[in-house]
């Protein structure tokens, strides 16, 4: 496959790599810190990549507590500490992304992340992980002019690659990911392992993959 000339845009939770464990025992251990009990995998992991506030917010309110940013910021800030402390030591890229990426980065594609996770802990993930070399670029929210699902996030990454947002496509999880592809016009691929409410299926991705291996023959296609 050649894919001179085009730019793949990774989100990266719930899309390259398993984030959850390592953020659910973030939220996990301020909870306890704050003498309520833990919250379980199952009722919190499609919040990952909401943000630290709302995983915060939802971890009160499972004890019967509120959550008060305004005056309870220090608990973001000691998430934030706890996570980068912790950031791989369960998070793993999910099946198939390693092999994937080399494949694409073989056929000359960009690569790129594109992703509403701070850049600083998205790097300090993918350091970890030994994923960085493979892309381009890593663009969290606070290097571009808007988040997603603002087109302009898609498009100032691809471009920062030094792609055509013309010639590219996102692969994600969620509606962000998909809102962000269809404000510039551009295919998109969604996982269906992802963090999601409502399911992948439901939104109207061009595509969903159960498994990331099956990501080259929809991008052969695609491009075609």
């Amino acid at each position: 496959m050649n894919l001179d000339g085009w730019t793949l845009a990774f989100d990266l939770d719930g899309t390259l790599v398993d984030t959850a464990p390592d953020l659910l025992g973030a939220l996990n251990t301020v909870l306890t810190e704050q003498g309520l009990p833990p919250v379980p995998m199952s009722s919190a992991r499609h919040l990952v990549g909401r943000g630290v506030r709302i995983m915060l917010e939802h971890g009160f309110a499972e004890a019967g507590s509120s959550f008060e940013a305004d005056t309870q910021a220090p608990l973001m800030d000691r998430f934030i500490d706890v996570y980068l402390g912790r950031i791989a030591r369960e998070s793993r890229p999910f099946p198939g992304v390693v092999d994937t990426l080399d494949g694409f980065v073989r056929d000359g594609a960009r690569l790129v992340i594109v992703t509403n996770k701070r850049t600083d802990l998205s790097l300090a993930l993918t350091e970890a992980l030994d994923l960085t070399r493979r892309f381009g670029a890593v663009v969290g929210p606070d290097v571009v002019s808007a988040r997603k699902p603002s087109g302009a996030h898609l498009k100032e990454a691809v471009e920062r690659v030094g792609g055509d947002p013309a010639s590219c496509l996102m692969v994600g999880d969620s509606r962000p990911d998909l809102e962000t592809a269809r404000a510039i016009g551009a295919p998109v691929v969604l996982t269906s392992y992802g963090y999601t409410d409502p399911p992948a299926h439901e939104l109207g991705a061009d595509f969903i993959i159960d498994d990331f291996a099956e990501l080259p023959a929809i991008v052969a296609r695609l491009v075609a």
